[in-house]
């Protein structure tokens, strides 16, 4: 599987999203949000001050960002961009990921190498942490019957997985795959239940399925691997964020992330 450049000359491309015919993702290191046509022709939301991260879609269509450093969750309508979550009380770290449920709750990481935890922010903007003691918490998803989520944790090299109950709490911590080949971060589910998995170090995406076995690789030759969504038409895009290193305070001042994809036969599926 050869990746096919899409676009190209951004800081650090974060957190892709497939929402109303384009790929949006986060810059953080530019203090932007971008979107991507199947063309290639780029828009840039800027958000100075901001180093935005997760990215998230309410049932509304307005998109939810997750800012890393000052740990705050902003919106945007389409026209404004307004700050809804401080989460700088019960976040250890940095936030990182987020994916947001049907009812519009949006699930998101804090980034700490131990201690890390998942924190919700409700359609009213309330917050409760939800899962504590991972490390280093990064790409989520949600299984097709809203009844599972799924999170890549960095340091320890798994995926874990929770159960989802009707009020949106997580229960039933358990392993969906460990010992991955690299730092996993950002991921993306299919319709046959395999995770695509931005295996940072080891410059490579691949897909896992429960219990870890590896059934494809994409590799990218020395560039790191940092996250990968699922759109386009039927949902049989694979798009790849990657860079020339996996460290964001190495590359202030660059344009070296980019933008791939490539066609998978399995179809995106659950969320985002």
């Amino acid at each position: 599987m050869k990746p096919t450049p899409l676009a190209k000359g951004f800081c650090f491309g974060e957190g892709p999203r497939w929402f109303e015919g384009l790929l949006w993702f986060s810059d953080m290191l530019d203090e932007a949000v971008h979107t991507v046509t199947l063309g290639g022709s780029v828009t840039t939301l800027p958000l100075p001050n901001h180093t935005p991260s997760g990215l998230g879609f309410r049932p509304d269509g307005s998109l939810l960002i997750a800012s890393a450093e000052d740990r705050q969750v902003l919106r945007y309508d389409g026209e404004t961009v307004t700050p809804v979550a401080d989460l700088a009380n019960v976040a250890p770290a940095n936030l990182g990921d987020m994916v947001v449920d049907d009812a519009g709750r949006a699930y998101i990481g804090s980034q700490a190498f131990e201690g890390g935890v998942i924190v919700r922010v409700d359609p009213d903007d309330s917050v409760t942490v939800v899962a504590d003691g991972l490390d280093f918490p990064n790409g989520m998803v949600i299984t097709p019957d809203r009844r599972t989520l799924i999170v890549a944790e960095s340091i320890s090299r798994r995926l874990t997985s929770y159960t989802i109950d009707e009020t949106g709490a997580l229960h039933d911590r358990r392993v969906f795959a460990d010992g991955l080949d690299g730092p996993p971060d950002g991921i993306a589910l299919d319709a046959q239940g395999g995770v695509w998995t931005s295996m940072t170090l080891a410059h490579q995406f691949e897909r896992i399925t429960p219990g870890g076995n590896v059934t494809h690789r994409i590799d990218i030759g020395e560039r790191s691997a940092i996250a990968c969504t699922l759109g386009g038409p039927g949902r049989r895009t694979l798009f790849l964020l990657s860079s020339a290193d996996a460290y964001p305070e190495r590359l202030k001042g660059t344009r070296v992330s980019q933008l791939d994809t490539v066609t998978v036969d399995v179809p995106g599926a659950g969320l985002p």
